[in-house]
């Protein structure tokens, strides 16, 4: 997928807001990505070209939702425990400062940026919902509630609302009316799911185990393999307290394969795909195929290949491309 707005561009828009000077770090955590920044921040400067604006346009979007992001891999960071963690250098507290700053970062660029009141107005409220429900699905996350229907309360409070908002703003930001906008927001909510769903299957198929094997709430495939009735269950439930062991985490992973706890993800991302495809044909778009190709460089062409690793075909609704 072509990148629209480059690293430089993100940390330049980012650090021009003098108060984040006190937080040195920031730089480091803005270049991490390299040349070319995450492919979740060009989010607005997409829906952006795909409604027929200049990408640049964007660029404030594209900050304050890089600001957002930031502040979430902080906050997962800490409420996670990972050893890994940008926490684990900064320190607890200035990461949870920097977490703080970051999001109210987001509401100043968006504050300061050059439109009419009335467009801001509209992208204020779209990035005050992403944020409120995001730390709302943060503490969804956090209780780990047992259940299927809890799962997906997390995944459309926790991730669903910054795709949707990134895809909202971004074409509020290139003149679309706020119907169309609304239809990039619905976009962007099932593209969250769909991102949640394919981490889950990259997570369970880690080794060492991922963090998500001891919490086993948050991932659809462990969740599964727990509570679906299948011939195998009670013994991946007694497998659990042990896939720190590699031969562990090997049995526990081949079950999830057996049980059709794969195959029920998959399932839901194909549904979620269908979606997808009868939305974009629907709206009015200048360049809808930017959004085909996002769809099909960041979710489709990654299952694919990771259906071939474990040797599971592809659904065909997967291969054609509609666009």
């Amino acid at each position: 997928m072509e990148m629209l707005v480059s690293a430089d561009q993100v940390r330049s828009t980012v650090l021009a807001l003098p108060e984040m000077a006190v937080w040195p770090e920031l730089v480091d955590l803005l270049t991490q990505e390299g040349d070319q920044p995450r492919v979740d921040w060009q989010l607005p400067a997409l829906a952006c070209q795909a409604v027929g604006g200049d990408p640049a346009l964007a660029l404030p979007a594209v900050g304050a939702i890089a600001c957002i992001k930031l502040s979430y891999i902080l906050a997962d960071g800490i409420l996670d425990e990972d050893p890994q963690g940008d926490h684990q250098r900064m320190g607890t507290g200035r990461a949870a400062n920097l977490a703080l700053g970051l999001l109210a970062a987001a509401f100043a660029l968006i504050g300061r940026c050059q439109v009419d009141e009335q467009t801001r107005a509209r992208l204020t409220a779209s990035l005050t919902e992403m944020a409120l429900v995001g730390a709302m699905g943060q503490e969804l996350d956090a209780q780990n509630r047992p259940g299927e229907a809890n799962y997906w309360k997390v995944v459309r409070a926790k991730g669903s609302p910054f795709y949707a908002g990134s895809m909202e703003m971004g074409a509020l930001m290139g003149g679309a009316d706020a119907m169309l906008a609304r239809g990039l927001y619905d976009f962007g909510t099932i593209l969250g799911e769909m991102v949640q769903l394919y981490d889950d299957l990259e997570d369970a198929f880690k080794t060492p185990a991922a963090p998500d094997w001891r919490r086993g709430q948050n991932n659809l495939l462990i969740l599964y393999a727990q509570t679906a009735d299948h011939p195998q269950r009670e013994r991946f439930i007694r497998l659990l307290p042990y896939v720190g062991d590699s031969q562990a985490l090997q049995a526990a992973q081949e079950i999830l394969i057996r049980s059709g706890a794969v195959s029920y993800c998959v399932y839901h991302l194909l549904e979620r795909y269908r979606a997808c495809r009868r939305l974009l044909k629907r709206l009015d778009l200048a360049n809808p195929a930017l959004l085909w190709d996002l769809l099909m460089t960041t979710q489709v062409e990654p299952l694919r290949r990771w259906l071939d690793m474990i040797g599971v075909a592809m659904p065909p609704d997967l291969v054609e491309r509609p666009l």
